[in-house]
């Protein structure tokens, strides 16, 4: 029988993805630079495996169990403005250490590096390899007999990209049943819909033909991204979560832009956006 979440957890996962797209914005107009559109379609997925669903440690190595965490990956790693705003939540950082977004020296950098943050797990950016990565990471997880799970998050562009089905074809072959892979289905990308650039077509199809157990979700619904990664979780097989979402979502002008892929907002924007999100 798969945990619930309750009404009162839902409520109060909704109200902190609010707060956090505020901090994605203010954080991308500060630094009059960044992703907002695939950062706020993405949230609420973090969101929920933070606070909800991982293993992690915000104090890091202080911690007994840290060599036991889950590990999660941001293959999308143009929307860390999303990874560096749930990370701040959890501890891992001060909030006020997000207005230094893509400013010269500081820890957060445009595209999330391991080197400078804990919390980060793995340097990303180079689109289409956060599965193969994530695959190398489980595959060394069981044969060093841990029970910790591997988290990929990966925008719906990337899978125009061979490397994906590669990393695909690896899980299945190596029954890494301790990977389970979002797929963030906004069905835009910079240059605009997934569709006319390169179409993906069903993805969940394509997982499948792989090996791969597929769940379709809304990836905007609070319970059905618990209850997902909970199923996902009992899976003898790697797992993709495909979940539909809306690129900007919470902000009225940037929904399913793909102007606002990588786009800072004016004063003015920014303004109308927080009072969306009040």
């Amino acid at each position: 029988m798969i945990n619930q979440i309750s009404e009162n957890e839902i409520s109060q996962v909704i109200e902190v993805s609010k707060k956090l797209r505020r901090n994605i914005l203010m954080m991308i107009h500060n630094s009059k630079s960044g992703h907002p559109g695939g950062s706020l379609s993405c949230i609420d997925i973090l969101n929920v495996l933070f606070t909800k669903c991982m293993k992690h440690y915000p104090e890091c190595e202080q911690n007994a169990d840290y060599e036991n965490r889950d590990r999660f990956i941001l293959s999308k790693g143009h929307a860390s403005a999303a990874l560096y705003s749930i990370l701040a939540h959890c501890g891992y950082l001060k909030e006020e250490e997000l207005l230094t977004f893509r400013k010269f020296g500081s820890r957060l950098q445009g595209h999330p590096c391991s080197k400078l943050l804990k919390g980060v797990e793995i340097s990303t950016g180079s689109l289409g390899q956060g599965l193969s990565i994530g695959c190398g990471m489980a595959l060394g997880l069981k044969l060093d007999k841990k029970d910790s799970k591997v988290y990929v998050l990966m925008g719906d562009g990337e899978t125009e990209e061979g490397s994906v089905w590669e990393a695909a074809m690896n899980a299945s072959h190596h029954k890494l049943n301790n990977i389970i892979a979002f797929v963030d289905r906004n069905k835009l990308q910079i240059d605009g819909s997934t569709e006319n650039v390169k179409s993906v077509g069903d993805i969940k199809s394509k997982f499948e033909a792989f090996g791969w157990n597929t769940i379709e979700i809304d990836g905007h619904n609070i319970s059905e991204i618990y209850n997902a990664v909970n199923e996902a979780k009992k899976a003898d097989k790697p797992v993709a979560i495909i979940a539909n979402t809306i690129k900007g979502k919470g902000v009225s002008f940037m929904e399913n832009n793909a102007g606002w892929h990588g786009k800072a907002p004016s004063d003015e924007e920014l303004q109308l956006a927080l009072n969306e999100l009040k």
